[in-house]
């Protein structure tokens, strides 16, 4: 992975280019490798629902250069400080949970980008030989080469929408569907395919363009990811990889045991 490959990519989700990333929720270098090495133009790895651990990111990140691909880093909510340090490990870009306020925003920019967008500190020690660069190299480009990407999820995140966009070190943002809609609902239920949820998605990827941004969402098929991209977001899933695993196990067992019934009936 070189750092001009790294800002390449960050320069198409900022043009608004649609993207499709691999979403890893196992803590396996080996499923992240085997994953980097499909057609998909990045990998996110999530702590924050995943398994993965700070040693497992950092592998994650090296699988997944070493196929060729950015990684991207979901966070658990609040830990900004491990945002900076994904940076360093050689992430391309960082997904925050549950920002939900201009305070939130700013923190998270705060620690994503360098002065005198932010106030990240100095150190990519994982960064510099994976991208071959050096430090002052690294420096001039890393706040252009790394997206800092807000997660909108909550009705108070919706309200705060346009002062969340206007926090100068925010690339853009993603929306987390199950969480949208258990918010919007009242803690009711959760449905990603309620109106009201389609209604917001549309209003989040008009206010993001409105501001320069771009928006990017979690999708569990590739048809809505496919939809997703007709509405304008710059990036999304089209599953993850727990889900893909039993999919397709499902799908060849029931394969295999209606072969198998078959032909023990043609037996008698």
């Amino acid at each position: 992975m070189s750092a001009e490959r790294l800002l390449a990519h960050a320069d198409l989700l900022r043009s608004g280019t649609p993207t499709f990333t691999g979403w890893m929720s196992t803590a396996s270098p080996v499923a992240v490798d085997l994953l980097a090495r499909e057609d998909f133009d990045s990998i996110t790895l999530d702590m924050q629902h995943g398994l993965f651990s700070q040693q497992s990111v950092i592998d994650g990140i090296a699988y997944a250069a070493l196929a060729g691909k950015p990684a991207l880093v979901r966070i658990q909510v609040g830990d900004f400080a491990f945002a900076s340090r994904s940076l360093d490990y050689g992430a391309m870009g960082v997904i925050a949970p549950m920002i939900n306020s201009v305070e939130d925003a700013r923190r998270f920019a705060a620690h994503m980008k360098y002065p005198p967008l932010g106030e990240r500190s100095y150190g990519p020690v994982r960064a510099l030989p994976m991208l071959g660069k050096t430090g002052g190299e690294y420096l001039k480009l890393a706040n252009r080469a790394t997206v800092a990407i807000a997660m909108i999820e909550t009705q108070a995140a919706i309200d705060a929408l346009d002062d969340i966009l206007s926090v100068e070190g925010i690339d853009g943002v993603f929306v987390g569907p199950s969480d949208l809609s258990i918010s919007l609902f009242r803690g009711a239920k959760v449905d990603q395919q309620a109106p009201e949820v389609a209604a917001a998605l549309k209003h989040i990827v008009g206010r993001a363009k409105a501001h320069g941004k771009f928006a990017t969402a979690f999708c569990m098929t590739g048809a809505s990811a496919a939809e997703h991209a007709a509405l304008g977001f710059a990036m999304m899933t089209t599953c993850n990889d727990i889900f893909l695993l039993q999919q397709g196990a499902r799908a060849e067992l029931k394969a295999a045991r209606g072969a198998a019934g078959q032909h023990a009936k043609s037996a008698y």
